[in-house]
């Protein structure tokens, strides 16, 4: 690498800000599953599941930057993703009620690979954003541009599930609409599939609207149906 590039004032303006503008404005919807799956931890483990929990979705979202092109374009991938997607949406929403603080290392690795499989399936469309707005920078310096800007963004993203945690907290609506958001993402996923994109969409018109709204039902219906199951075993 020609490290002469990163004393380039082009290497420190657009293309990273870039970066961490896409990053933070497509962070949203990790934000709420990172808040969902560790709401159940004491205190001081949700500080430290939600910062590994983030650190490591950034790591992996570099790794899926790279690669971004090629994964999107494998077909069925995208339908396996609006799978998981809906049974981490329903699994969080059951969850939701238990008021028994969880304790231990495994209950904390359990948020942790529950916020990494959310943020594997849900980034696949994301770091297309991030990796255009990678490609402003010179070529040899577009790798360390993804990392830097990635890396700056954790602390915001650290941020905004910290104060979910609390608004969920107050009002426990939110995490409904969470668990909800992730069977609206599910939907929207299963349309974008290589697989069924072209017949789907000729088939219907509004293909989005539609299987959308089938993913945040399944993923409300569902959850609250299991979270009352589970409610009503420990009575």
């Amino acid at each position: 690498m020609d490290f002469s590039a990163f004393s380039d004032a082009a290497f420190w303006a657009a293309p990273l800000l870039s970066i961490i503008i896409a990053n933070i404005l497509l962070s949203g919807d990790n934000a709420v599953v990172i808040a969902l799956a560790s709401r159940n931890l004491p205190a001081e483990q949700q500080k430290k599941a939600i910062f590994w929990g983030s650190a490591a979705a950034i790591i992996l979202r570099v790794i899926l930057t790279v690669t971004a092109v090629q994964l999107l374009s494998l077909p069925y991938l995208k339908i396996v993703g609006a799978i998981l997607l809906v049974y981490i949406g329903v699994q969080l929403l059951a969850d939701s009620d238990e008021e028994e603080e969880m304790d231990g290392h495994s209950n904390i690795w359990a948020a942790i690979r529950t916020i990494l499989v959310a943020d594997l399936v849900m980034s696949l469309d994301n770091v297309i954003a991030v990796a255009a707005a990678a490609q402003k920078g010179p070529e040899e310096t577009r790798l360390i541009l993804l990392i830097i800007g990635l890396g700056l963004s954790i602390p915001l993203i650290i941020f905004g599930s910290t104060m979910l945690l609390k608004v969920m907290d107050r009002f426990p609506i939110i995490i409904t609409l969470g668990a909800g958001l992730l069977g609206l993402l599910a939907g929207g996923m299963l349309v974008e599939d290589p697989a069924i994109k072209d017949s789907i969409q000729e088939a219907m018109s509004d293909a989005h609207m539609i299987f959308e709204g089938i993913g945040v039902s399944i993923v409300i219906l569902l959850g609250t149906y299991l979270k009352k199951k589970n409610a009503a075993k420990e009575v």
